[in-house]
């Protein structure tokens, strides 16, 4: 008898591994692009990180890119998004296009009046959420002062878990360089919002550095 309990022992412990969820091991990245004031004038070195990114991304991967507007908690704001095709042919297909899209975006973008961060922030969770994938990482392209319209109201956690948020190319303000402490201020406002939420925060202004793309 228990030369049979055995061999069934191990065939039960088979099966309850095979039922186990699979690890998805596709990466998930959400870009935000700051186009307040003369913000704009940044956005081309944005490009040439998007591109880099592109060409980085393998089948099963999710990029999307937005603008942070004056209300930004919307998919309207969705520059361009992609999930890799896994024929080669089709994701070059993709990728052309989603590059096309991002050129036409940067040379037509107009300044918006507000920037609404927390909003687009809120939409980048959501948006990678959905997306089940294995690694989030949400990219803030800006010089991370929020201005918002009358009546939009931001004073809410975000649950980020598991997210990676890395503020890239983080310009500083005329007001800045009379008063240093304000730059400090909003590096550490937004540390404290990220990292309260569950999430990792990481600062990047040399686009040269590996981690400006380390997804």
């Amino acid at each position: 008898m228990k030369t049979l309990l055995i061999p069934l022992l191990f065939c039960l412990s088979l099966l309850g591994c095979s039922q186990e969820t699979p690890q998805n091991y596709s990466k998930g990245v959400y870009l935000l692009l700051d186009t307040s004031g003369t913000y704009t004038q940044e956005l081309q070195k944005a490009r040439q990180l998007i591109n880099i990114i592109l060409a980085d991304l393998e089948p099963g991967d999710t990029f999307a890119v937005a603008r942070i507007d004056s209300g930004s908690f919307s998919e309207k704001d969705i520059v361009a998004k992609i999930v890799v095709d896994g024929r080669p042919s089709m994701a070059t297909k993709q990728k052309r296009e989603f590059a096309k899209n991002i050129e036409t975006f940067v040379n037509t973008i107009t300044s918006s009046a507000y920037t609404d961060i927390s909003g687009g922030l809120l939409q980048a969770v959501e948006y990678l959420n959905e997306a089940n994938v294995g690694k989030k990482t949400i990219m803030i392209y800006s010089d991370l002062k929020e201005e918002l319209p009358k009546g939009f109201v931001r004073n809410f956690d975000i649950q980020m878990d598991g997210f990676n948020v890395i503020a890239l190319n983080v310009t500083k303000l005329r007001a800045d360089n009379q008063n240093p402490q304000e730059y400090l201020d909003r590096l550490a406002t937004w540390n404290d919002k990220i990292a309260g939420g569950g999430g990792h925060w990481a600062v990047v202004n040399d686009l040269d550095k590996p981690e400006a793309i380390s997804l």
